[in-house]
């Protein structure tokens, strides 16, 4: 079984959409709080349509409990995680995925937090995108908008900045704006993990 960890997710389409995903591809469901919605919103069963009910989800009050109760919190267990951010250089393809590990996707608004990612800076991958330039025609009105949002997003002493001695991240001051959608996301890498395990149980 692979699981997928959604990190203080903030909207309820998404969450209900990647709980479809897990019920027919067989994978666990992690949330860790706290979360945008409540788990008994209706955006988030309409999402989920009739799945919802047999997914297998487990809720966690914070990124440690979550590691405590799945027995991730030693090296051997963090060798387990993937953290999918669009701050590393290495993409999600290059990674090698085995059964019972756990695919990492943060919040919507801003992602995996920096002090996580220069935590774990070997379990960092991301999924190639092109950059903001190629599609973005009003790249600097959003950029404001981003900045405004997180203003504290390129400060100067990013954990990400003091950990980049690895050159595992890109260029922090390179804010990258545009990205998938949280559910495609997580679909497009569980997918690669299903791929390099032999889609198990399924007719691949």
């Amino acid at each position: 079984m692979l699981n997928i960890v959604l990190f203080e997710p903030e909207i309820p389409a998404n969450t209900g959409n990647i709980g479809r995903t897990c019920v027919v591809t067989g994978a666990h469901l992690h949330l860790i709080e706290p979360l945008g919605f409540s788990l008994d919103s209706k955006m988030l069963h309409r999402a989920g349509l009739g799945y919802w009910d047999n997914l297998n989800v487990t809720v966690y009050a914070s990124w440690q409990d979550f590691l405590d109760r799945c027995g991730l919190a030693d090296d051997a267990g963090l060798k387990r995680l993937h953290l999918l951010t669009k701050k590393a250089q290495r993409t999600y393809v290059q990674a090698t995925y085995r059964d019972g590990d756990y695919l990492v996707f943060g919040k919507e608004s801003s992602g995996i937090p920096e002090e996580l990612l220069a935590r774990y800076p070997q379990r960092c991958e991301r999924i190639p995108m092109l950059p903001d330039e190629a599609t973005l025609a009003n790249r600097d009105s959003w950029q404001a908008h981003e900045q405004a949002l997180h203003p504290d997003a390129e400060r100067a002493d990013s954990p990400l900045l003091r950990q980049d001695i690895c050159g595992n991240f890109i260029d922090t001051n390179d804010y990258r704006i545009s990205a998938l959608n949280l559910s495609n996301a997580a679909a497009v890498v569980l997918f690669e993990a299903l791929r390099q395990t032999g889609f198990p149980g399924m007719d691949a």
